[in-house]
């Protein structure tokens, strides 16, 4: 789960301000790891907005005989005081404390599922470029496999990677501890693309070098800027 308003190049873990020309080349032959986020980096985050900010605060409000603007305050704080913790992305556990049955929303909106522009030329040309493809996602296991089923994304990755296994998120360090470990990852060799920059900030805190974010992990929601990590429009901006 992701709620918003929440391919590679040599830079070495520095700050860029992508408001900034983008930085080229990226020395792909350095790289043996893609990490892959999925909502927001690979799939529109529209999906995920749609269900927690729109179509959630309506059926709560219907529930709980509140107004929408009642409703919508209510689950932001009970989000926020979960907010970069497992807890955070677990369906199981915001049914039982909104009271609202989240997965059920997610499979009526099921047809708002759909890749980022460029996401799956972008898998296929790594595919084909022969690097190693992991997926590393903070998803709840149902939503991660629904969006497969959807989108067929999962086909691509010789690795895929849940955070509900390791039993942290990806903002947290334990998670890229066990996550490397278990999957064999060189963090000087690999390259991580996410829309969630506090997961950005603790890879780079363990070691990853390439480190991107996204300018729209919604295509229909504001543009996404850093000065810390270069974010990407397209894909292709990561070919120069």
């Amino acid at each position: 789960m992701s709620i918003s308003a929440d391919a590679r190049v040599p830079i070495s873990a520095k700050c860029v301000n992508r408001e900034e020309p983008f930085p080229h080349p990226i020395a792909w032959d350095d790289i043996e790891t893609v990490i892959l986020d999925m909502d927001g980096t690979l799939l529109d985050l529209h999906f995920d907005h749609k269900v927690w900010n729109c179509l959630l605060p309506e059926r709560f409000a219907l529930a709980f005989d509140c107004s929408i603007a009642e409703a919508k305050l209510e689950i932001a704080n009970q989000l926020d005081a979960s907010r970069g913790t497992l807890a955070w992305y677990c369906l199981d556990h915001w049914t039982e404390r909104l009271g609202v049955d989240v997965a059920a929303l997610e499979k009526e909106l099921s047809h708002l599922v759909k890749p980022r522009p460029g996401a799956i030329g972008f898998l296929k040309l790594l595919e084909k470029a022969g690097h190693r493809l992991v997926l590393a996602t903070n998803a709840h296991p149902s939503s991660m496999q629904r969006k497969f089923d959807i989108t067929g994304i999962d086909n691509y990755f010789h690795i895929i990677g849940c955070s509900h296994h390791y039993g942290a998120c990806k903002e947290e360090r334990a998670f890229w501890s066990a996550f490397s470990e278990d999957l064999a990852i060189e963090p000087s060799a690999a390259m991580l693309i996410d829309d969630n920059h506090a997961v950005l900030g603790a890879a780079r805190e363990f070691g990853i070098d390439y480190l991107y974010g996204v300018c729209y992990p919604n295509t229909l929601g504001p543009r996404v800027t850093s000065t810390e990590f270069p974010c990407i429009d397209m894909f292709s901006d990561l070919f120069g």
